[in-house]
C-alpha cells in the first residue's frame, strides 16, 4: 500500500506543478489591434522597411505599411508633418519610430483601449515609455516649430490633408511642449505615458531598440499583463463581507492539493 501511495502522490505531485506552471494562452499577449492597417495576427515579415525593420521577427504590420510610415504625405493616415515648414530630418526620424512601433509592435495589449472612431476600434492607451526614448524625442524636435499640442484632432482637413486650424500660430515645440513629458502624453492624446523608468528595466516599452538583443517590450508587456491580471483577480476576489482575497490558485491544486496530502505516506 505505501509504495502505491508513494506513486500516486508523487504522480499528483507531477501533475499539480505542471498545471501551475502552464497558464492558458494570455490574452494580453502577442497580439495585433483592431485598427486600420494592422495585420489579424502578428507573424515574420521578411522585409520591413528602414526604421520598421527592428520588427521582422514578429509584427503586426505589413512591409508596405512599413514603407508607408516612412513617407512625407504617407497614405497610411494622410498625415503631413511639415505643416509648420519642413522638419527636421532628426525630429522626423522619432515620428517614424513612433509609427513604427504602433503599426508593428505584437507588444501593446496590455494598453489596447475600445474606441469608437470610424477608422479603428482599437487605440493604444498610457503605454509607459522609457525616459530615454521620451527625452531624445523632445530634445530632438524642441527647435521645430507646430500649432497643434493634439495632433490626433482639431486639423483642418479641408484640403485632404492636415492643415493648422485657422487663427492658430506656429510656435517652437519647446513652448507648445515645455517638457519631454508634455510630448510624450499630449501629442497623441495619452497614447503614451511618460515614465522615469530607463531602457532595459523591464518595466518600460522602447521605441528604439536593437533587434539583435532581441526585443525588450516582450518581457515589459508580461509584467504588465500580469500586473493588470493580478489587480483584476484581486478586485473580483475581494468579497465585500469578509473584505477578504480569497485565494485564487487554479482549481487542479485545489481539488488535488487535500488529495496529494492524504496519499503522501506519513513521517
Amino acid at each position: 500500500g505505501l509504495a502505491v501511495g508513494m506513486g500516486v502522490g508523487q504522480a499528483l505531485l507531477v501533475l499539480l506543478a505542471a498545471s501551475a506552471a502552464m497558464p492558458a494562452k494570455d490574452p494580453l499577449l502577442n497580439i495585433c489591434m483592431d485598427a486600420k492597417h494592422h495585420k489579424t495576427k502578428p507573424g515574420p515579415e521578411g522585409m520591413l522597411h528602414d526604421q520598421c525593420a527592428p520588427w521582422k521577427d514578429n509584427a503586426c504590420c505589413t512591409a508596405n505599411t512599413s514603407s508607408e510610415a516612412h513617407k512625407d504625405q504617407s497614405n497610411l493616415y494622410n498625415f503631413n508633418w511639415n505643416h509648420c515648414g519642413v522638419m527636421p530630418p532628426k525630429c522626423k526620424r522619432h515620428f517614424i519610430q513612433d509609427t513604427c512601433l504602433y503599426e508593428c509592435s505584437p507588444n501593446l495589449g496590455p494598453w489596447i483601449d475600445q474606441v469608437d472612431s470610424s477608422w479603428r476600434r482599437e487605440r493604444i492607451l498610457h503605454v509607459p515609455l522609457c525616459k530615454e526614448d521620451c527625452e531624445e524625442w523632445w530634445e530632438d524636435c524642441k527647435d521645430y516649430v507646430t500649432c497643434k499640442e493634439n495632433w490626433h484632432k482639431g486639423w483642418n482637413w479641408a484640403t485632404g490633408t492636415n492643415r493648422c486650424p485657422w487663427g492658430s500660430m506656429c510656435r517652437p515645440f519647446s513652448h507648445v511642449f515645455p517638457k519631454p513629458k508634455d510630448l510624450c502624453e499630449k501629442i497623441w492624446s495619452n497614447s503614451y505615458k511618460y515614465t522615469t523608468e530607463h531602457r532595459g528595466s523591464g518595466r518600460c516599452i522602447q521605441m528604439w531598440f536593437d533587434p539583435v538583443q532581441g526585443n525588450p517590450n516582450v518581457v515589459v508587456a508580461k509584467y504588465y499583463a500580469w500586473k493588470k491580471r493580478s489587480s483584476t483577480a484581486w478586485m473580483e476576489n475581494v468579497t465585500p463581507e469578509t473584505n477578504k482575497a480569497v485565494c485564487t490558485l487554479p482549481w487542479p491544486v485545489l481539488v488535488l492539493l487535500p488529495l496529494a496530502l492524504v496519499m503522501l505516506p506519513e513521517g
